[in-house]
């Protein structure tokens, strides 16, 4: 298999950690190209023929090309679970089905026009007010999760899933923008079973391994 992306991408990321618990080891079992940003790559010829989009990750495995980063840890899970890390019966799995879906369309375009203000746009060109509108939907979003970890370990519920991985690298995401920017963003929201949940996350699986230390703030 070859991964293209960077480490940095928060969709790299996920698929990075995935591999990881199905104990998938890069230089082994994987090679991984960095692509996207500094490190180009992604609107070449030969990158656009694997993805039209010039986006990562892309995934390679033997003849089949996978690109958008959910539905690449979808494929990984189903082919490379040997160890049965991810459950598969019905009610877990699209439990996290669900949450991996709200994370793609309505979780992550909220939070992202926060993100990429603050660390992608030129300060002198910053839309403070709908960077902080942004960030504090965001907040609202994170409450729905919230309710749902009051009552279950997981988001699909007593195990670990898939979704678990997609949900937290955004939730730390959101915790570290707040702590890069907190003038910016606003009041962050005091969740805590979201901040239960996190720390179950970094102590029972390789959550810390895959989420990021600082931001990649690229315009100042």
């Amino acid at each position: 298999m070859r991964l293209w992306g960077r480490k940095s991408s928060i969709n790299v990321q996920k698929v990075l950690w995935c591999l990881a618990e199905l104990g998938l080891k890069e230089g082994v079992d994987f090679e991984r190209v960095d692509a996207g940003l500094q490190f180009g790559i992604v609107r070449s010829p030969e990158f656009l023929k694997l993805n039209p989009n010039g986006l990562v990750p892309t995934l390679e495995d033997r003849d089949l090309v996978l690109w958008e980063s959910n539905t690449i840890m979808r494929y990984l899970a189903s082919q490379y679970d040997k160890n049965k890390r991810f459950p598969v019966d019905i009610k877990t799995q699209y439990g996290s089905e669900k949450w991996m879906d709200w994370q793609v369309g309505t979780l992550w375009p909220v939070l992202r026009p926060a993100f990429l203000g603050l660390t992608r746009v030129l300060e002198a060109e910053r839309n403070y007010g709908s960077i902080e509108k942004a960030y504090q939907d965001t907040n609202q979003l994170f409450a729905l999760l919230d309710q749902t970890l009051e009552s279950q370990a997981y988001c699909s519920g007593k195990q670990f899933h898939i979704g678990d991985v997609v949900l937290a690298l955004c939730a730390h995401r959101w915790i570290l923008l707040n702590e890069s920017f907190p003038k910016e963003t606003g009041a962050r929201a005091n969740l805590k079973n979201i901040h239960r949940w996190l720390k179950q996350l970094e102590s029972e699986t390789l959550f810390q391994e895959f989420a990021e230390k600082e931001l990649n703030i690229i315009s100042k």
